[in-house]
């Protein structure tokens, strides 16, 4: 059975908020999910988890400094963890705060350790759409925000199906 990571890192409990969707979409399908803080998390969780969705408040435009830190501090990883699945969600004090750009940071660092990305071309509501991640500007309320958290996990939990299970029935799942 694959398993997915949601690592999300926290100031005012909005990045934790969309981390609870992206597992909930995640769990959706037949994965074993964990979601954790990046200050609970080890180098073990990345090295257990088969696809990881990464979520960050945006700051000045890129990831927090914690989840840079936790990143930098297992860099004794690389090269050992290339090829596993991710993505990234972040969100910013308002629209236009660079969460795209955060998301970025998040995917950049991640193909440094090998991992596959992706974004999502679906629309979750009118003109809101996860090319590069989720995104929101403060807490998810609106369902368009939501969706897309979810989203997020349920592509997440089906690439991870596809690719490490070798699941190929999920690929049909991937165009709705």
């Amino acid at each position: 059975m694959g398993k997915v990571l949601v690592l999300y890192d926290t100031e005012t409990g909005h990045t934790k908020k969309m981390a609870e969707y992206v597992a909930k979409g995640a769990s959706k399908f037949p994965v074993e999910v964990r979601i954790k803080s990046v200050e609970e998390a080890s180098k073990e969780d990345i090295l257990w988890c088969d696809g990881i969705a990464v979520g960050s408040p945006t700051y000045l435009g890129v990831m927090s400094w914690r989840m840079k830190k936790f990143w930098d501090s297992i860099v004794d990883l690389w090269g050992n963890i290339d090829g596993k699945i991710g993505c990234a969600f972040s969100s910013s004090g308002g629209w236009g705060g660079g969460n795209e750009v955060a998301c970025m940071s998040i995917l950049t660092m991640l193909m440094n350790y090998g991992f596959l990305v992706f974004g999502v071309t679906d629309y979750t509501g009118e003109k809101f759409t996860l090319h590069y991640g989720a995104v929101c500007a403060g807490e998810p309320r609106k369902d368009e925000e939501i969706k897309a958290c979810e989203r997020l996990g349920e592509r997440l939990a089906q690439w991870v199906l596809v690719y490490v299970d070798g699941k190929r029935e999920y690929l049909k799942n991937l165009k709705n």
